[in-house]
């Protein structure tokens, strides 16, 4: 297929190009909607075009339904370029954000001021007015956030926490680091990685102090991220807290902006993970703290006069505690929400009564009224019919449950004000709609500017096996034959990694490899999210032959209903999947014949402490569990009976999250062994591949390896 561009025919652009240059059609979509709690407007982010990085800040005004532009970063930096600092680049990464221009912002209690940073500089955004404008302060700034009277910004500047005037007057710093090693008013790197906090402070709700985290991380060990393609540059040193290891010391301090600082006291030497933070005027400040090995965790109420805090609710668990969005919080009515394992199925409860049950997996809570509670939830194990990979918003109160989305597919919202903004995916549709609902009715929808990818996933959900693994089986485009297909497997397969969604865009990379002539398959085995309690924590201890053995399970039940030629099966996968398509090389080369094994942890003691520490439990207690998970230690590398698999090792060099010494170690061990193998090197890439010509060609690069490994002769299109 061919473009006719100023008379001259050039070929179209292949979808590995496309998929990089729009961030995965991500580019132009609306995100990050904030809702009026006078249901007069909306504020959101998006760029100008599927192929612009740089987000403005837009506001919906209601009912008329026009959108407006309230602040272009290209306006307010007068076409400079972007200069980041490294404590923001490094909270980008936590966050895989790979945006530019404004990629965040907050807002006062009326939705009327918001404030960002860009480019390290402090701006403020009129919401009814449209205007925007720089507060002078010394930076980089990091994370500003109006206070809910909208008369003060609180922000972070080179670790201390600082409060400035609305208009730019009376800066001042309310805490200041007291070594370099000290940061005030920002998330520690575990909270941000893995607890999903990526915050540091927060305001009271009469808007006359805030509490800050304290951040220590000076017991945490240092390590070193060389570029190796420029050895001229020194290395930047990063705290990582790998497995066993120290972690950074949090406290939580009350600052008022008359200068008062009271520290809030719980038992940090059993609770020292602060998981999260609530205040509002519902009750008092309310904390989450576990445990290190997060089997127990306390619900504390904090008097921010004194820094006392009192137990509101305790929970235990034999295996872990999982943490989930939207809570703790409390009711309007001074009563606690929460999301709780009971019974065998994941229940929203108030106060101590729960309100949904078995029929419902719910994920998390999106808003909370004296009327109702709104939540995302699947269907739980006992629901009447299977909804494989679907996600809804719920009403939940204690009349019962009433289902706001209707559509088939992946749904979100955001509510306030009686205006709900609805973000919904679905398989039969590219990219998300957004419609904005008051009292329940569509009243607009929000323009999205993404690309459309222009062909549609051939995608078929369905669960394979006795234990109902949720699969989504794609087929060739151009297919339509009995002849069996070489297989590729393409999953996540672990915690916090759902990949079988019914959702189009989801599935693009997954046919865009099916239809260089694989049967691809995407399982979602124990450990994914979205099942029941007991289907997420079935890999405690076992994460290795808890998700390889799922995978080979739904490979072989599949296979009696497409045409699969088990003789020629590949794996491929990044991160967890990476870790796991090593397994599938190493333990079962029977079953794999290839893999693509990309940015893997495979010395598990090499990750950070809240993650490893959650499912393998601490390394110096329970060290025959890591080296069983352990790829570098598995005994297919030494093995003389195995066969042999081809494997292809991906890392970027900068990568801080999975760090490149996994990927040296696993290819030291293959060495050794006498495997060959083939390792790629990415210079200057992180634990995201965000650049545009490297996405690409690790697509194209993999087709390669595949096709060589299994003897294949289709090429790309």
């Amino acid at each position: 297929m061919a473009n006719m561009v100023g008379g001259m025919t050039t070929e179209a652009e292949s979808f590995p190009r496309r998929y990089a240059r729009t961030q995965r059609f991500t580019l132009g979509a609306p995100r990050a909607f904030t809702v009026a709690p006078d249901g007069s407007r909306v504020a959101f982010l998006r760029s100008s075009s599927g192929t612009d990085r740089a987000n403005s800040l837009w506001v919906l005004d209601l009912p008329d339904g026009t959108e407006r532009v309230a602040a272009d970063p290209g306006a307010l930096l007068q076409g400079a370029a972007e200069q980041l600092s490294p404590e923001e680049r490094a909270r980008r990464e936590r966050s895989r954000e790979g945006g530019a221009g404004i990629v965040g912002y907050a807002t006062d209690a009326a939705v009327e001021l918001a404030s960002f940073a860009l480019s390290g500089r402090l701006f403020t955004a009129e919401l009814r007015a449209g205007t925007a404008r720089e507060l002078r302060v010394p930076g980089p700034v990091i994370d500003p956030r109006p206070s809910p009277d909208g008369r003060h910004i609180a922000y972070v500047a080179q670790g201390a926490l600082r409060v400035v005037g609305a208009e730019g007057e009376a800066d001042r710093a309310l805490a200041e680091p007291e070594g370099e090693d000290v940061a005030y008013g920002l998330a520690e790197f575990v909270a941000a990685e893995e607890m999903g906090r990526a915050r540091g402070f927060w305001w009271a709700p009469e808007s006359n102090r805030l509490l800050v985290s304290r951040v220590d991380d000076t017991p945490v060990r240092r390590w070193w991220i060389a570029d190796p393609a420029h050895p001229e540059r020194e290395p930047h040193h990063v705290r990582y807290p790998a497995a066993g290891t120290e972690n950074a010391d949090v406290r939580l301090f009350v600052l008022g902006l008359d200068g008062t600082r009271t520290e809030v006291v719980w038992d940090r030497a059993r609770y020292p993970y602060l998981a999260r933070v609530h205040w509002s005027e519902a009750g008092a400040p309310l904390l989450l703290v576990q445990a290190r090995d997060q089997r127990s965790q306390l619900f504390l109420a904090a008097d921010p006069d004194t820094g006392a805090t009192r137990m509101v609710h305790a929970d235990q668990d034999p295996t872990w505690l999982e943490l989930f969005a939207g809570v703790p919080c409390w009711s309007p009515s001074g009563q606690l929400v929460r999301i709780v394992d009971e019974g065998g199925a994941r229940v929203l409860a108030v106060g101590e009564r729960p309100l949904t049950g078995a029929q419902l997996h719910v994920r998390a809570v999106l808003d909370v009224t004296a009327d109702d509670v709104l939540v995302t939830a699947s269907a739980g194990e006992e629901a009447a019919a299977p909804e494989i990979g679907e996600v809804h918003v719920y009403r939940v109160n204690e009349l019962g449950v009433e289902r706001v989305s209707q559509e088939p597919g992946v749904h979100s919202a955001v509510r306030a004000g009686g205006v709900t903004v609805l973000v919904s995916a679905a398989l039969d549709r590219a990219g998300a709609r957004v419609q904005v609902l008051r009292d329940g009715k569509p009243t607009a929808v929000v323009r999205t500017y993404a690309e459309d990818p222009g062909f549609s996933p051939r995608v078929t959900l369905v669960e394979g096996g006795a234990r109902r693994i949720p699969c989504a089986v794609l087929m060739p485009q151009d297919y339509h034959s009995d002849t069996p297909l070489p297989v590729l497997l393409d999953p996540y397969g672990g915690p916090h990694g759902q990949r079988v969604v019914a959702a189009h865009n989801a599935h693009l990379t997954s046919q865009w490899f099916a239809d260089q002539g694989f049967a691809v398959i995407v399982a979602d085995g124990r450990g994914t999210p979205g099942r029941s309690p007991s289907w997420e924590k079935a890999i405690r201890d076992e994460v290795a032959a808890v998700v390889l053995q799922d995978q080979v399970d739904a490979l072989q039940a599949l296979a009696a209903e497409f045409p699969l030629d088990l003789t020629r099966v590949a794996i491929r996968g990044w991160s967890f999947g990476g870790y796991l398509a090593g397994l599938a090389a190493l333990r079962r080369p029977d079953v794999f014949h290839a893999a693509v094994v990309g940015a893997p942890v495979t010395d598990l003691r090499l990750y950070d402490t809240h993650y490893q520490e959650r499912y393998l439990g601490h390394p110096e207690e329970q060290p025959e569990s890591y080296r069983r998970n352990s790829l570098i230690d598995d005994a297919g590398l030494v093995d003389p009976a195995e066969p042999h698999r081809p494997m292809m090792i991906i890392h970027g060099l900068a990568d801080d999250n999975v760090v490149v010494a996994h990927s040296l170690r696993l290819s030291t061990a293959l060495l050794a062994a006498g495997r060959a193998h083939e390792v790629l090197p990415l210079s200057g890439v992180t634990h995201m591949t965000p650049q545009e010509t490297v996405a690409e060609n690790l697509l194209l690069l993999q087709v390669d390896f595949l096709r060589r490994s299994l003897a294949q002769s289709r090429k790309p299109s």
